[in-house]
């Protein structure tokens, strides 16, 4: 029987969490660095803990499963992407793609992964692939939709187009063109985007 006072045990309690969250984020940290450069592979949860630097045990206890995982390092690796200066809405949808085509270049592991979560989702028995991939899609489209609304109206993107379905097709372009570089880096993406912004564009002054 525990004796300690309850207001002794708190600052225990507490002290203990914190140091569960900060091993928590040190391992994550470890994990985007690994997933960057090797991507997901469809590896097992006991092979990349070795390559991580920690037990089999600790990587299940911190993220429960293979699956868990990568989303929490996709979603990681987002949010850091997320922390930068956001960039002006008169910047339109196409000529964001470029900047997360350029960005995505850079750290093909994580182009992969992401792929992975997707293809995952539309399976029977991945949850948190699922979830993840729904929710994301809803939130970039809603996000790219508002900056199709104002390029609008400042006369960058025709008016007769619906921002809702520009959004998605903007998604389907992007997740299709860095499918494409990741099989054949000599795909034409530049060209593509090249076409899709004049397909969006205004009326010439």
């Amino acid at each position: 029987m525990n004796l300690m006072p309850v207001e002794e045990q708190q600052p225990a309690l507490r002290g203990s969490y914190a140091k569960g969250v900060a091993r928590r984020q040190e391992i994550l940290d470890r994990a985007i660095e690994v997933f960057a450069r090797r991507g997901s592979d469809r590896t097992s949860l006991r092979a990349i803990a070795e390559e991580v630097g920690v037990t089999h045990a600790a990587l299940k206890h911190y993220f429960g499963s293979l699956e868990e995982l990568l989303v929490a390092v996709y979603r990681e690796s987002e949010a850091r992407g997320d922390d930068r200066e956001p960039t002006p809405l008169d910047v339109t949808p196409t000529e964001l793609l470029r900047r997360w085509s350029d960005a995505n270049h850079e750290v093909q592991g994580l182009v992969q992964l992401y792929s992975t979560l997707v293809a995952s989702a539309l399976e029977e028995g991945h949850p948190a692939a699922r979830e993840f991939a729904t929710e994301r899609f809803a939130r970039v489209r809603a996000e790219l939709a508002a900056r199709v609304r104002h390029n609008q109206a400042t006369g960058r993107i025709r008016a007769d187009v619906d921002p809702v379905a520009v959004a998605a097709l903007v998604i389907a372009a992007s997740d299709g063109l860095q499918t494409q570089w990741l099989l054949d880096a000599d795909a034409p993406q530049d060209a593509a985007l090249a076409l899709l912004d004049q397909l969006l564009a205004g009326p010439a002054d």
